[in-house]
């Protein structure tokens, strides 16, 4: 209990002027989203938190909420690394998002986590083209836990994808993302995705949310390169 009351004393100090640093508010297709910019950017980064997904930027380019998401978290992470980064909201038009991305840098990556995977396959299904997509804490498959409504029944066909990582923890025991869940959907993209396996770590609180496995808690660092290293 004092770990996590310290973790949670850490993150409502510190992760809101991290992420203020270098943000900037911009609207894309009528939402607000936040910008977050390198001196020397080397690729675009379009992040898709899980929840709602409703991130409630402010015109001063703070985020109201998703700040402890996995993702959203490690933002600054990203921005360090040469990414130009961009965190939309759940109501972003993701085809719009990649193509003001597309005017910024190329190449282009989305990556969602969790239910951020979902709403990533669904903006693609609708015609969204990034470059490559990362799906962290996925939904991928039936076996994931989401037996109706998953990455693979989003899209329907795997020609859909782009170059596809994964990136997973071993331990993930939330019920929608569930380990197993990731060897049908390598089998059923057929050569367009592969898989980054992570494990360790400390699991806090529901194993949905940011601070379990699920949320790559206390090993964020192996995260953030694998994605980076998806270029």
């Amino acid at each position: 209990m004092l770990r996590f009351l310290s973790i949670l004393s850490f993150f409502l100090c510190c992760s809101a002027p991290v992420l203020a640093q270098q943000g900037q508010t911009v609207e894309i297709g009528g939402t607000r989203v936040l910008l977050m910019k390198p001196k020397a950017p080397t690729a675009s980064l379009i992040l898709m938190p899980g929840g709602d997904g409703v991130i409630n930027v402010t015109s001063d380019g703070h985020l109201g909420r998703m700040k402890g998401n996995s993702l959203v978290r490690t933002a600054d992470d990203f921005v360090k690394r040469n990414f130009v980064v961009l965190i939309i909201d759940a109501d972003t038009d993701l085809r719009a998002a990649v193509d003001y991305m597309v005017g910024v840098k190329r190449p282009v990556i989305v990556a969602g986590t969790s239910r951020g995977t979902l709403r990533a396959a669904q903006g693609i299904a609708k015609g969204a083209r990034p470059d490559k997509l990362v799906l962290t804490s996925g939904m991928l498959s039936p076996e994931s836990g989401q037996r109706s409504l998953n990455v693979m029944s989003v899209l329907g066909t795997p020609e859909k994808l782009p170059p596809t990582l994964i990136v997973h923890h071993r331990w993930d025991g939330c019920r929608g993302t569930l380990p197993v869940g990731v060897e049908p959907f390598l089998k059923w993209a057929g050569g367009r995705a592969r898989v980054t396996w992570l494990d360790g770590g400390e699991s806090e609180g529901d194993p949905c949310e940011a601070f379990a496995y699920h949320g790559f808690n206390e090993i964020e660092a192996r995260m953030v390169a694998a994605v980076a290293g998806f270029r």
